[in-house]
């Protein structure tokens, strides 16, 4: 009997439904819009599908964003954030693929780039536009999508308990579909970051100033424009008001330091080869020391501050980390990440107490994790010892004479670069938040404040009554 069932599940006469002959009986087939390519080969098909998942790695990065930002803040606001991050995603893929995509990539559409390096707009959607031969357009914009929403989702913490629902959605709107896609444009979409006259080049690989920046950038402009939380600082003194669940915000950066690796990584989008996979992997190994680095330095540093480890610190520290060496993660020797990551754990416990003096309120600290550790990223390439900036280990130890070696770019382009991406993230976020307090719309009131974002603008709660 066994051997019966294999002879007709192996006869070359039997086959699929899917694969079912043209033959006999008139069947309904979908007709399904098929991309025209040419035979490209099992390179591009390896390249698509693992710049796919890269971006399944990043889009799972939303879920650890909601984790750390609920759980930092009180359990009356859980479905609030619960629900900005939802929408992030949802309002940042529809308005990427419409007006975002043309935004940041005209050149794959036909524009002559060069000709307008601050602004273009190549068309919306899919239409048009020329992935090249590495991958396909599909799997090159969903991965760009992810990005976007990243650097949208990173403000919500920022402003956690006290901004109107329709207020967020027009902050997620603006950024996701205008200022993330113009100031990637001048980055990755060719424009003027690409095209400096003395042959330098911003470096900037995974987005730790285009992503992370940005989004930390906007998130300080909202959190000085819409105000402190209630109770917040009283009589000019500090008052901590705990997060409702430090598991969560465990929880939550574990998801973030896995989906990094979507996100670093994933960033060298092509796979198929040698030497892209031997840097996919060096990527993946320098990205693993800056975040263990990062951790450590702030669990240690915190110890010595405050007499006892501070949880919250030492995992803000692994997010500095990750954040600091996204930037140059394809660019520093391990030794050097470690030391990146390092000294952004360093840089985020200043920051947390410079806003704290400031009297800003930023319950998860999105400005001093990605914010500040953005901008030591990109500088950390004009300052340490790298591949863009000096001769490589590898051609010292291969015998190549530093005189043969090319700069790819230096501090003044690095700081040149980053402050002209973080400051257009601020001013234009500034902008809106201001003309959004103006016209009243902006923070909820004091009253719906003090009984939770979940009942006053949402009409439910994320625990229930027990």
């Amino acid at each position: 009997m066994l051997a019966s069932v294999f002879a007709l599940a192996f006869s070359p006469d039997v086959c699929l439904a899917q694969d079912a002959p043209e033959a006999t009986a008139e069947v309904d087939v979908a007709e399904v819009e098929v991309e025209e390519t040419p035979a490209l080969g099992m390179d591009y098909a390896l390249n698509t599908i693992l710049l796919f998942l890269s971006g399944v790695l990043v889009f799972i990065m939303q879920a650890g964003f909601a984790m750390v930002e609920s759980g930092l803040n009180s359990a009356k606001n859980a479905v609030n954030i619960l629900f900005k991050n939802t929408m992030d995603i949802c309002v940042g893929v529809l308005l990427y693929f419409f007006i975002g995509f043309g935004l940041m990539y005209p050149g794959n559409y036909g524009v002559d780039v060069t000709e307008k390096p601050y602004f273009a707009f190549g068309g919306v959607g899919l239409d048009g536009y020329s992935g090249g031969t590495l991958y396909s357009p599909a799997a090159d914009w969903f991965f760009q999508a992810m990005f976007a929403a990243t650097a949208a989702t990173i403000v919500s913490g920022a402003v956690a308990g006290r901004m109107k629902i329709g207020a967020y959605l027009i902050y997620s709107a603006v950024i996701t579909a205008f200022v993330y896609p113009i100031s990637g444009y001048w980055k990755w979409g060719g424009g003027w970051l690409m095209q400096f006259e003395n042959g330098m080049k911003f470096q900037d690989f995974a987005g730790s100033a285009v992503v992370h920046g940005v989004g930390g950038f906007a998130a300080l402009a909202g959190a000085w424009i819409i105000g402190p939380r209630l109770g917040r600082f009283v009589a000019g003194k500090s008052v901590p008001l705990p997060g409702h669940s430090l598991p969560l915000v465990a929880l939550g950066v574990f998801i973030l330091w896995f989906g990094w690796y979507g996100f670093n990584p994933g960033s060298q989008l092509a796979f198929a080869d040698a030497a892209s996979a031997q840097a996919v992997t060096r990527i993946a190994v320098t990205t693993t020391l800056a975040a263990g680095a990062g951790g450590l330095v702030a669990t240690l540093l915190s110890w010595a501050m405050f007499g006892k480890p501070d949880l919250s610190l030492g995992l803000n520290g692994i997010l500095a980390g990750l954040v600091s060496i996204t930037a140059c993660c394809d660019c520093m020797t391990y030794e050097m990440s470690i030391l990146v990551g390092a000294i952004g754990a360093v840089i985020v416990i200043l920051a947390t107490m410079m806003l704290e003096k400031l009297q800003i309120d930023d319950p998860v600290g999105a400005f001093p994790v990605h914010g500040m550790c953005g901008i030591w990223a990109c500088l950390a390439i004009g300052i340490l010892p790298n591949s863009h900036t000096t001769q490589s280990v590898a051609e010292k130890f291969a015998g190549a004479p530093i005189e043969d070696f090319v700069a790819k770019t230096d501090f003044m382009t690095q700081l040149i670069g980053t402050a002209a991406i973080c400051g257009w993230a601020f001013v234009t976020m500034l902008a809106l938040f201001v003309i959004m307090k103006t016209a009243g719309i902006l923070r909820v009131s004091a009253e719906d404040e003090q009984a939770g974002l979940d009942i006053s603008e949402h009409g439910m709660q994320a625990y229930g009554s027990h």
